[in-house]
């Protein structure tokens, strides 16, 4: 089949759909173009809850719209941000559901030097306003760690660099955690080994470390663009681990240089930081030792003499105990006269206390308590106690009177009021409707109130005030008269009201 049909008679144009258009187009756009390279500046960038990135390349007269879809958002060297000048490189398609053309990137690199310092120094300012560059906040370096863990290329000279270093100075073990220190995955892989890193558990099967150095050796700022990112900068002021910071030599700098706890202008300098001299430590402590033997030497000899000096200005021995002999000797001479002084006043006051104890004084004593309880003898007389029985009774029959009599007169209010409940429920019910010359109709046993329904009904009967009447055959239409039955109970005729028509 065509992809264009035929012209109608009498017209030279082809009738094209619009998705026939719409796929034309893009075959010649992609044919044409391909893969290209766009230098412009970066205008709108969005990046969908999908993980595309959709951007604008503009210049001072166009604008060009970008797309990169989320596998290719993960590869791309450089994130575009708005006002950045790059060089984007893709594939030119069009989308045809809004009629236009847009270039699918799928990699992006700043246009110059400048622009990448220019995006340098935006991002610096970010997260200086964070407070990530604040000295406060900043880590101490332990003295001497344990574990080491460093973040760097297994294969540089970097590595050899630091081990070396530190087998000179003060070897401690050493956990290398091996990244891309350039290119695309520099960023990722060191972001990542710095959060592994902290992520360790102490006691772990790998030891924590006490310490981080991220270093790298020296290269151009496209080189060292890794160590830009936002992501590293973050990751390494979040870390909790002290970290070191050792990339390029002692000019260049970068974004993680501002955020760690100590820059080191080499890897080299990083690994003397990190560790002291051993051999230093050795001599300091045998020269701290010297000093503190001196030191309890030359104490204790002073302190010796500062004895023998006070032990000149203490009196002898005898002449200390000469006044506490002369005062024992006179209180061992007033002893014998003192016991007896004490013994005779003991004497005259148990005299005067035997003396309240003789019987007279106890009789006297007692008199009134025994008073006392032949009042209370008599009040528990029995007869006594009767009288009051009787009074108590007396009350209890009068109680029971009035207990009786109020019993009584709430039983009657509530059969009254009982009794006139049952009048009004006989009033308002359907039989005192039936004494004024109405009748209820029930067919099968419940209540009919249409003709249709006693069409339907087997059995017919007619309840009036004195009595029920059933009805047999069959219901007719209101033309036909009813026939005569007998009723079920006995009831005297009663002639019709004068305003009551017949039923049937």
């Amino acid at each position: 089949m065509d992809l264009i049909d035929d012209p109608t008679p009498g017209e030279n144009a082809p009738e094209f759909s619009v998705s026939e258009i719409s796929g034309a187009l893009k075959k010649t756009i992609e044919g044409a173009f391909g893969r290209v390279r766009v230098r412009g500046e970066v205008g709108r960038v969005m990046l969908a809850r999908s993980g595309h990135l959709y951007f604008d390349v503009k210049d001072d007269r166009s604008v060009l719209a970008a797309v990169s879809w989320k596998g290719q958002v993960s590869r791309l060297s450089i994130k575009p941000e708005e006002g950045m000048e790059v060089i984007v490189t893709g594939k030119l398609t069009t989308f045809g559901s809004q009629s236009k053309y847009q270039l699918n990137v799928d990699d992006v690199v700043v246009a110059g030097e400048g622009a990448l310092m220019a995006m340098l120094e935006k991002r610096k300012k970010a997260l200086a306003a964070e407070g990530l560059f604040a000295p406060e906040r900043k880590k101490k370096i332990p003295f001497l760690p344990d574990v080491i863990g460093v973040v760097t290329s297994p294969s540089g000279a970097v590595i050899r660099d630091i081990l070396h270093r530190l087998r000179d100075r003060f070897p401690r073990k050493v956990l290398i955690w091996p990244v891309a220190v350039q290119g695309e995955a520099c960023a990722p892989q060191v972001a990542a080994a710095i959060e592994g890193f902290n992520r360790m558990q102490p006691g772990g099967a790998l030891p924590r470390p006490d310490l981080l150095i991220v270093a790298r050796g020296g290269g151009s700022i496209e080189d060292l663009w890794g160590f830009n990112e936002e992501s590293v900068a973050r990751a390494a002021a979040a870390s909790d681990i002290p970290l070191i910071s050792a990339v390029g030599h002692e000019t260049d700098t970068t974004l993680i240089d501002y955020v760690s706890d100590l820059r080191a202008p080499t890897p080299t300098a990083a690994a003397e930081h990190a560790v002291p001299v051993r051999l230093e430590l050795l001599a300091w402590a045998e020269e701290q030792g010297t000093r503190l033997t001196r030191s309890l030497e030359q104490a204790l000899t002073q302190r010796g003499q500062r004895l023998r000096d006070l032990s000149r200005a203490l009196p002898r021995p005898d002449a200390l105990l000469e006044n506490p002999r002369q005062r024992l000797d006179t209180a061992s001479h007033k002893l014998p006269a003192a016991l007896r002084n004490v013994a005779q006043s003991r004497r005259v006051k148990l005299a005067e206390a035997s003396a309240g104890l003789r019987p007279r004084v106890l009789t006297a004593r007692l008199q009134p308590m025994r008073d006392s309880l032949s009042k209370a003898t008599a009040r528990l007389d029995p007869g006594r106690i009767t009288d009051a029985n009787k009074r108590r009774d007396a009350d209890l029959k009068i109680l029971a009177g009035r207990l009786d009599r109020a019993y009584f007169a709430n039983t009657k209010r509530h059969a009254d009021r009982l009794s006139a409940l049952e009048r009004m429920r006989q009033t308002l019910g359907y039989t005192e409707t039936l004494k004024r010359g109405y009748a209820v109709v029930r067919g099968d046993g419940d209540v009919v109130t249409t003709q249709v329904t006693a069409a339907k009904a087997k059995s017919l009967e007619i309840e009036f005030a004195d009595g029920r009447l059933a009805l047999d055959g069959s219901p007719t239409s209101t033309s036909t008269k009813a026939p005569v039955a007998k009723p079920a109970t006995k009831a005297k005729p009663k002639k019709d009201a004068p305003d009551q028509g017949s039923l049937f």
